[in-house]
């Protein structure tokens, strides 16, 4: 094995690769968008080029979450030499901040801490010759990274890495256009020079069939949405050519909410209001019947009832709780003991993994906390398995810090499954997995190549996805898959845009490998 031969990196720890020295390369020469694969070195990427940029000034590394700056502070406190290394969030006094930042030269920071310091003076870039912005596809709107990016000097090198851009080319123009980016340097798994280093994973998409309780339940919920989108309908509120839908609905509330604001208070606008409030609560009941199961299901109808006992506030829910169908549908639920076939077949695949070889490493993802819940009941009582929650802050979940130690429990075999709501799809560093789950399918390709992303890292790995024969999990899979082709097709075709333009030549202060 070869290793990069760097005087600000340790000797013989980092193995040299020619997809990343030629990503590197192209950040010397241009402010650079990088788009690499979970899993393959993005950190070590940014390891490189700041050692090449760290002897013509500080080092800025911007990260959105405490997870990804302990990350980055442990790669580059092992890795570099020569240089300090300090992080910068908002647990450090603003009165020290200044200080840290004039006697250090890598620094690690959180965006929202280092665009405060900024605007308030306490600092500025000047000083610096790079910045590197992690998980870069963030930076649109008002999100911190743009307004770091505002106080940038024309001589700083900017640097952008992310897994998964996303497929809007408005929105992919847009970080390139917030953060400087005038080049993209995108690799797949599928690239010449990166296909030696990337294990096989095999997805592998398991269709499951309602059981017919649930199908009645889904019936009876689409029967008691369905009079209230005729309503709608007949009120000339709702576009009867267009499917019902969570957007269709959010756009319709949208526009009555404006007419509302505007001084329209009429009864017209306010029933209008109401229906769709109507509407959007029993879609996300079919949702949770179609794609989740009973209980979490249950949960939801139970959060329903207890607003319907509100005296201000619960009209909607009291008109949904009182007719015949939610009614009936409601006995049934009571009546039942059926989960959702998915329960059954995540129990069965990771009591095969673990059977077929008792190392292996499982995640599950599920949309949604309650589904959660109930996994990690379920899964606990399989032999050998020893299951983790990994969930987000609010509402009582893990702190950071406890997500950290729980992916700790998972490297070192304490635990050996860990079921996931989305905060595990981004900004972790969980170590590679035999298996992922998908319990629903979700309709954003750059969740689903986050998700993906955790398994097949260092040695092959099966991603199953789980699909609710015709119900909504079949939408957000196509979903998923025409955004994951048209994302890769814009990112060639901005690509192509960059070349042409000015923005594809050489910065004046170029920089080569071989000037270090």
């Amino acid at each position: 094995m070869k290793y990069i031969d760097h005087p600000c990196i340790k000797p013989d720890t980092v193995e040299e690769r020619s997809y990343q020295t030629s990503m590197v390369r192209g950040c010397l020469n241009a402010n650079s968008l990088l788009i690499l694969p979970t899993g393959l070195g993005k950190t070590i990427v940014a390891l490189y080029v700041a050692a090449e940029f760290v002897q013509k000034g500080k080092v800025m590394i911007l990260a959105p979450t405490k997870p990804l700056l302990d990350q980055h502070l442990n790669t580059f406190t092992d890795l570099m030499v020569g240089h300090s290394v300090c992080v910068l969030n908002g647990s450090v006094p603003q009165k020290d901040r200044a200080e840290i930042v004039e006697n250090n030269d890598i620094i690690i920071g959180t965006p929202q801490t280092v665009s405060n310091d900024l605007e308030q003076g306490r600092y500025n870039l000047d000083r610096f010759s790079l910045l590197i912005y992690d998980e870069a596809h963030r930076g649109v709107g008002d999100y911190a990274y743009v307004r770091v990016a505002e106080h940038c000097h024309k001589g700083i090198r900017s640097i952008g890495m992310t897994a998964s851009p996303g497929a809007n080319m408005n929105r992919i123009r847009e970080v390139c256009s917030n953060l400087n980016f005038v080049r993209i340097d995108a690799r797949s798994e599928d690239d010449p020079d990166v296909s030696p280093y990337v294990h096989d994973t095999y997805v592998i998409n398991l269709k499951v069939n309602m059981p017919e309780e649930l199908l009645i339940i889904d019936d009876l919920l689409k029967a008691q949405m369905g009079h209230y989108v005729d309503e709608l309908i007949k009120l000339k509120i709702m576009n009867p050519a267009r499917p019902p839908s969570r957007q269709h609905f959010l756009d319709i509330q949208r526009v009555l909410q404006m007419r509302l604001n505007s001084g329209e208070k009429t009864a017209y606008v306010y029933r209008g209001l109401a229906l769709t409030s109507m509407c959007m609560k029993l879609y996300h009941a079919i949702m949770l019947a179609e794609t989740q199961g009973i209980t979490p299901l249950k949960i939801y109808l139970r959060k329903i009832e207890e607003e319907a006992e509100q005296e201000n506030g619960g009209r909607s829910a009291r008109d949904i709780i009182g007719r015949k169908e939610y009614i009936e549908m409601r006995a049934l639920v009571d009546s039942t003991n059926v989960e959702h076939p998915k329960v059954s077949k995540v129990m069965s695949i990771v009591s095969k993994t673990l059977y077929d070889d008792p190392e292996s490493k499982v995640m599950v993802f599920a949309q949604y906390r309650d589904t959660c819940e109930m996994l990690v009941e379920k899964l606990a009582g399989i032999e050998h398995a020893r299951v983790g929650k990994l969930i987000g802050q609010s509402g009582g979940g893990l702190k950071q810090k406890e997500q950290i130690e729980l992916l700790e429990r998972l490297r070192s075999g304490e635990i050996n499954v860990i079921v996931s709501t989305s905060v595990g799809e981004e900004g972790l560093d969980i170590s590679s997995t035999n298996a992922v789950i998908f319990y629903e399918p979700v309709p954003s390709e750059i969740r689903t190549i986050q998700r993906r992303g955790r398994t097949g890292r260092k040695n092959d790995g099966d991603v199953y996805v789980l699909i609710a024969d015709g119900t909504m999990d079949e939408a957000a899979e196509n979903t998923s898959k025409r955004k994951e082709k048209t994302m890769r097709e814009n990112i060639e075709k901005l690509n192509m845009e960059l070349s042409r333009g000015r923005g594809f030549t050489s910065s004046p202060n170029r920089t080569s490998l071989d000037d270090f």
